[in-house]
């Protein structure tokens, strides 16, 4: 065997083990934290909850099947997974030979001057062709690898939008919730004022008491009046935010029960901090840009190495249309093509040094994901407990003002104090109703984004 054959020989076998210019890929060591830095109850977390459990209103639980149903960004992000099993399925076949079939007819006439005596002629041809590049440095297996996980990663995004989308119908449905509970505050508070108004008329006009009493009455009256219109104005505004998130036009939502009915006492288990790293879809998609990185350096590396490509060609070729049946008609070549870059070395070189630099920038993005993750979670703890404590107080703060209210008015018609303390006392109690209606709101707000920083979800 003389040694052009047996390097020949030789790269077929290289080719059928297939080499790898490049590590596979694994995962870096982020050093992340192996517990949260705020305290968490103990128990399986809180994200292995499926969403219509956590939101324990039937109506809450309608609309966000409608959202999932019929929100754009959401069938947008969908139809993106179909376009990436596509992309998979075309990169794959570069691992597979390609075999082509082709079949041609044709009618010449050569020029007598140039053949004498010649003639027209016929010229009929079938024949299969087979091209197949061997994957000697496992190109092809890196770009499937690469395909792979754009594949997963567009699955991530999916999940993303979908859990993000869940979590963003609850925040706004509970906004909602508010928002109707301070518009019935102020409403049940300009009834209040109008009669209180009625009656400081009264004593006005018989001259019981000074003017200034009676324009300080028209005055809270005016101010409520006013609140309550700026709340019909959000009410209306938040309800089309509900419904461009369920993916409709315009138009009232339908409400469940009240926050006053919402559990906020419940616990709230998070499970261990490295669990993020594969419930998070936005770090599964950072992991996955970073491992689609990695394999497309194994790609750049190849283009700098020589590739073996296998040729042939069967068929049968004629004069005439029945003679293609013919064994004489028969057609066939076989060839091994060997490309090495010698010129465009140094092009290719820097090319792979580029997609090495990629792997850097994927792993910062991925490592700097992996960090705000944590914080998100650590920040929705706090103000679970923050939002907690802050309810309380509200509630504390309401009854007091409530009984000083009443106390006031009770005074007040006594004579023993003047008409400013009364409006003091009611302009305190609006406030504080108001507060606590708030304070309700975002310490169920903050249960929905602990869930959501938690990865919370996985089953839609």
């Amino acid at each position: 065997m003389n040694a052009a054959r047996l390097a020949v020989v030789s790269m077929i076998v290289l080719a059928a083990s297939g080499c790898a210019l490049t590590p596979d890929y694994e995962r870096p060591e982020l050093g992340a934290p192996e517990e949260f830095r705020q305290p968490v109850d103990a128990g399986e977390s809180i994200a292995n909850v499926d969403w219509f459990e956590i939101f324990a209103d039937p109506v809450l639980v309608g609309h966000i099947e409608t959202a999932l149903e019929q929100n754009r960004e959401r069938a947008a992000a969908l139809a993106r997974i179909t376009e990436a099993r596509q992309l998979v399925r075309a990169v794959r076949a570069d691992r597979f030979p390609f075999v082509g079939l082709g079949a041609s007819a044709s009618r010449e006439q050569q020029s007598v001057n140039l053949v004498p005596g010649a003639t027209e002629s016929d010229k009929y041809s079938v024949a299969a062709n087979l091209a197949f590049e061997l994957d000697i440095w496992r190109k092809f297996d890196r770009a499937t690898e690469a395909a792979f996980a754009d594949l997963f990663a567009t699955e991530a995004v999916y999940r993303s939008v979908t859990i993000r989308l869940v979590a963003d119908v609850a925040a706004t449905y509970l906004l909602l919730r508010d928002l109707d509970s301070r518009l019935e505050i102020a409403q049940r508070t300009v009834a209040g004022r109008s009669d209180s108004l009625d009656l400081i008329q009264a004593r006005f006009d018989r001259g019981v008491i000074a003017e200034i009493d009676l324009n300080q009455a028209q005055l809270q009256l005016a101010i409520v009046e006013a609140a309550a219109a700026t709340l019909e104005r959000d009410v209306l505004q938040t309800e089309n935010a509900l419904r461009t998130l369920f993916g409709k036009f315009p138009g009232p939502v339908q409400r469940g029960k009240p926050l006053t009915d919402w559990d906020i006492s419940a616990a709230i288990p998070t499970g261990i901090p490295a669990d993020l790293l594969h419930r998070r879809p936005d770090l599964v998609v950072a992991e996955q840009v970073l491992v689609a990185e990695t394999a497309l350096v194994g790609v750049a590396e190849a283009l700098r190495w020589p590739s073996i490509s296998l040729t042939g060609l069967f068929g049968a070729a004629s004069s005439d249309l029945s003679g293609l049946n013919s064994s004489d008609a028969k057609i066939w070549n076989a060839g091994l093509d060997i490309f090495a870059p010698i010129f465009n070395a140094g092009q290719r070189k820097a090319g792979a040094e580029a997609q090495r630099a990629r792997v850097e920038q994927a792993l910062a993005g991925y490592e700097s994901a992996v960090r705000q993750a944590f914080r998100e979670v650590e920040d929705a703890l706090i103000n679970v407990r923050a939002f907690r404590a802050e309810l309380a107080a509200r509630n504390r703060q309401v009854n007091a003002a409530r009984n000083a209210a009443r106390l006031s008015h009770a005074r007040y018609d006594a004579g023993s104090v003047d008409f400013l303390e009364v409006l003091d006392s009611e302009r305190n109690l609006l406030d504080a109703e108001l507060a606590e209606s708030a304070a309700r709101r975002a310490a169920v707000v903050a249960l929905v984004r602990l869930y959501e920083a938690l990865g919370g979800g996985w089953t839609i």
